[in-house]
């Protein structure tokens, strides 16, 4: 397993990729985290027959997904990944965006014995990370040093691999590109997300608010953000 690429080639939506690895139609899907439910509704209203169990544990977040009424596929549950509410042997797809990272470190090696349990024989784990690398994770370390964590969510990936709890069936590099309209648009999105408290002192505010003017151009501000996906299977 690689736990990067260094010569990144494509750029594209993430929705090309699982769209490419994975048979979501007719599918019983789990998603942990799903966070603002933005990529929970793209899945649920782009194919048929697509039963979704949409997992998170921000509370501000799980109080907005309960008051969804147009997604009647789609069931929201606050819970982590490390207990899931489910019995064994119940999803054909689970899916991680970018989420493996914020599990606590001690939990993650149990959140992967979770995934293994509750995916039926032959279904699959798609987890995407982000790789700690890129203009994006320049400016955002500045604040959020997600270096340990993202090298530790590759590192219990490894282990379930190598420990034989799922298998590797491929993995992924692109790049995912981002968009800002401003840097109120980014402070939004970024700084006020609900599930970590950035405080930043005015200095700090200042270099960042900087540091991301610098990218700013006539149709705002455009990242590509390198990921990596591991895709897992659970032998039948």
């Amino acid at each position: 397993m690689k736990l990067k690429e260094t010569n990144i080639t494509r750029t594209c939506p993430e929705k090309d990729i699982y769209n490419e690895l994975l048979q979501l139609d007719g599918s019983d899907i789990l998603e942990l985290g799903c966070g603002r439910a933005e990529i929970t509704r793209a899945i649920a209203t782009d194919g048929h027959d697509r039963r979704i169990t949409a997992l998170e544990v921000d509370d501000i977040q799980h109080r907005l997904h309960l008051q969804i009424t147009d997604l009647p596929n789609v069931r929201f549950l606050m819970a982590g990944a490390e207990a899931l509410p489910a019995p064994d042997n119940s999803f054909d797809v689970v899916l991680m965006f970018k989420s493996l990272h914020h599990v606590p470190l001690e939990l993650m090696d149990k959140a992967l014995l979770e995934i293994q349990r509750v995916l039926k024989p032959g279904g699959h784990a798609y987890i995407s990370e982000p790789i700690f690398a890129g203009d994006f994770n320049e400016l955002l370390k500045m604040f959020h040093n997600e270096e340990k964590v993202r090298l530790a969510a590759f590192a219990a990936v490894q282990h379930a691999v190598e420990a034989g709890i799922l298998s590797l069936a491929s993995q992924t590099f692109f790049n995912a590109p981002m968009h800002f309209d401003h840097f109120a648009d980014f402070e939004q999105k970024v700084l006020k997300v609900t599930h970590t408290d950035h405080r930043l002192s005015d200095e700090l505010y200042e270099q960042v608010k900087q540091k991301f003017e610098g990218h700013m151009r006539a149709d705002g501000a455009n990242f590509q953000m390198p990921i990596r996906i591991d895709l897992l299977k659970k032998e039948g």
